[in-house]
């Protein structure tokens, strides 16, 4: 619960979110420069001149975007957006965070990742879920005790993933009633979202979907089904009548990198109301996953390039998991900044690592971030000296065998428990061949050149 301090300090930084709503072009100057004279010690320094550079630039792909966020986004959406992610997890959730770190001994995450269901209404080739079938579900109960342990430790961001989270949609638009101070984000094949759903996410505000999309009509449809690329744009284009803010999520594979990866993509995504997106690159959990599908390290560096331009000429925020560890120093799972708990219940570290101690159905949240599989984790953590070779799997295969026999973890896999050693057997090779290229980005990166010195 939150303390009187904390209550009156977010009412004040309510009221300045308010004064920059009523007039963003003029308000947000003032704003900037009543924090840059409070903050003596220059603390905020980086994010005040960058965001001074954003509002100098009128033509700047950034500029566009916060545009878009207070001309295009539905006002009442955007606030709560706002306060929820800027005030409750952010500013306020922060410092609590870290202070039950300390208090705990233990990683607290900035966001948990959950799957309401593993069902499914389509099915996606090299997609572990599409093996886990229908019938594995967390209750409303559990998913509302989640995230109230949560808020008890500073965590206000929610995701959800599946199977297909919006198979839950009453549930979903529910728990966003229940808990009007948390941002919630779904990654969705958005075939699902019809004009009712976005009415209703028009009504509670503070939920935001990010549709997973393969690149254009052939590549969408060839992995997710024909048909699949019509329905999400009939999503989108309800989404942006009424003024919901969402996003993509791409797989990029060895497959569909060509359109995926594509100016002309990201442009046709933009033109569609897309204020985000979510680069992933492929991993082959599951025994029988093909291992053909990833990305080669030659794809891998484009996506790296491509990446970085597009923040510079784009009006999107856009995100590579993979490659910009660099930023986060690191691996962000095992609960340093974000878990994972399956629709069995299973408290992993990760989307991508299915090993687990312990089920949430059996353990508080708490408990479940001091078991010995997120010790180690975090003990171990980053995997790598190079932080664009972050994943323990992907990049650092032996570092993932260690941590899991270590920890005597257990595989949830739903269908067929993988041993780890035949997961990261995978890998080996991948992470050999991509181990001397992210040698060179890194060490031209600032990151890199700041670590050498």
């Amino acid at each position: 619960m939150k303390s009187i301090k904390e209550k009156l300090k977010a009412s004040g930084l309510k009221k300045i979110l308010s004064y920059i709503d009523s007039d963003y072009e003029k308000n947000l100057p003032k704003i900037i420069k009543w924090i840059e004279q409070l903050d003596s010690q220059g603390i905020y320094a980086n994010v005040i001149n960058n965001v001074r550079n954003v509002l100098n630039d009128p033509n700047s792909n950034w500029y566009q975007l916060l545009k878009y966020a207070f001309e295009d986004i539905d006002k009442n959406t955007r606030r709560m957006l706002l306060e929820n992610f800027v005030i409750n997890s952010s500013i306020l959730g922060t410092p609590h965070r870290r202070k039950m770190m300390e208090q705990e001994e233990c990683n607290i995450p900035w966001a948990i990742l959950m799957d309401p269901t593993s069902a499914c209404n389509i099915n996606c080739i090299g997609c572990w879920a599409a093996e886990y079938g229908k019938q594995l579900n967390l209750d409303l109960e559990t998913l509302d005790r989640i995230i109230r342990e949560g808020k008890e430790l500073g965590i206000y961001m929610y995701i959800y993933s599946g199977g297909e989270p919006l198979i839950r949609k009453k549930d979903i638009i529910t728990l966003c009633e229940r808990h009007p101070d948390c941002a919630f984000l779904a990654f969705t094949n958005g075939t699902l979202i019809d004009e009712p759903f976005v009415q209703e996410m028009a009504r509670v505000h503070n939920f935001s979907p990010a549709i997973s999309i393969e690149g254009f009509e052939k590549e969408t449809d060839a992995r997710r089904g024909k048909g699949t690329y019509a329905k999400i744009m009939q999503g989108m284009d309800y989404l942006k009548k009424y003024k919901q803010l969402f996003g993509i999520s791409v797989c990029y594979t060895r497959q569909n990198l060509v359109s995926s990866g594509s100016d002309e993509f990201i442009d046709a995504m933009i033109e569609k109301g897309a204020a985000f997106c979510w680069y992933f690159t492929y991993m082959p959990i599951g025994k029988n996953a093909p291992t053909d599908l990833m990305a080669t390290p030659e794809q891998r560096e484009f996506m790296y390039h491509q990446v970085r331009r597009w923040r510079k000429e784009k009006p999107m925020f856009i995100i590579d998991f993979w490659n910009d560890g660099e930023y986060v120093k690191g691996c962000i799972a095992g609960g340093k900044s974000y878990l994972h708990i399956n629709a069995n219940g299973d408290v992993e570290p990760c989307a991508f690592i299915h090993y687990a101690n312990t089920n949430i159905k059996e353990s508080s949240l708490l408990d479940a971030l001091k078991t010995p599989l997120f010790r180690e984790y975090a003990a171990h953590q980053p995997f790598n000296k190079n932080h664009l070779q972050p994943c323990p799997l992907l990049d650092n295969p032996y570092a993932l065998r260690e941590i899991v026999q270590k920890s005597h973890a257990r595989s949830t896999d739903l269908t067929e428990p993988e041993d780890v050693v035949h997961l990261t057997d995978k890998c080996i090779e991948t992470a050999k061949n991509w181990a001397p290229r992210a040698k060179i980005l890194w060490e031209n990166s600032p990151a890199g050149k700041a670590q050498s010195m």
